[in-house]
């Protein structure tokens, strides 16, 4: 186990500052497959090889927003929480969530991790807001933008 080298008090002192990014994750085909399968959204513009390649306007399918916004919590996890001595973090929600560019299937993808705020709530509990930026490898636009609030348990 890795000795933690984030504290809460630390991690206050670093609102409004990037504390990292993630390892890159790629979203192949086979990854988009599985969540439309978990999900039921089985638009063919996500799972059709073939049409997409035909008539999507991005030349091939496309990741799922909501695939690509259920990185946060293991991107955040790999960041930040695996740093800290905690008994857990729990997610508490989502602000401002913008999908500003589709991810094509086989493109990677990382999130770029910026505190908002830390609140104590007593008790050994804090309230962490964090805005994530995903980026797609390569690309100009990031794939969205969104801030997480999870209550951080020591």
């Amino acid at each position: 186990m890795n000795t933690p080298d984030i504290t809460f008090q630390s991690l206050a002192g670093l609102a409004g500052q990037r504390i990292g990014s993630s390892s890159w994750i790629t979203l192949d085909q086979t990854r988009i497959d599985e969540f439309a399968h978990c999900t039921n959204d089985t638009q063919w513009i996500h799972v059709d090889v073939e049409r997409s390649a035909r008539e999507s306007p991005f030349g091939g399918t496309i990741a799922h927003g909501f695939l690509t916004l259920s990185l946060l919590a293991p991107t955040v996890f790999d960041v930040l929480i695996s740093r800290m001595a905690l008994k857990q973090a729990v997610n508490c929600g989502l602000d401002k969530i913008r999908f500003l560019a589709p991810v094509r299937a086989g493109k990677r993808v990382r999130n770029h991790i910026s505190v908002v705020s830390l609140e104590d709530k007593g008790n050994g509990r804090h309230l962490l807001t964090t805005e994530n930026t995903v980026e797609i490898e390569g690309e100009d636009k990031p794939a969205l933008v969104a801030n997480a609030t999870a209550m951080l348990i020591a």
